[in-house]
């Protein structure tokens, strides 16, 4: 095992709202970010919007650990969230890390 799995996970969720859906997605990102700054394991879940590009958004995301990342995707919330924006969104990229400094 190395010693990042120890570590917390940190996650940058990327998100870009067809532009004739953005207030819904915005929407449906609010409720998710409330709903999950409650989730087991959740040290900071903070959700931001572009400046130059309204439907841009950014989900900054730490987590305790990878199970609790896991049962956060599995949640009602989360899953909820997938379901509700269904084709609304054109672009979701996951990027996992781990701080090292």
């Amino acid at each position: 095992m190395s010693t990042q799995a120890n570590k917390p996970l940190t996650i940058v969720a990327t998100i870009k709202a067809k532009p004739e859906h953005v207030e819904q997605v915005k929407t449906e990102l609010l409720k998710l970010t409330a709903a999950s700054q409650d989730d087991q394991g959740c040290i900071q879940y903070d959700l931001h919007q572009e400046n130059a590009n309204s439907n841009g958004f950014v989900v900054y995301e730490i987590w305790e650990n990878n199970d609790c990342l896991q049962q956060h995707v599995q949640s009602p919330h989360f899953q909820n969230y997938v379901q509700v924006t269904d084709g609304m969104v054109d672009e979701f990229v996951v990027t996992e890390m781990t701080v090292i400094s």
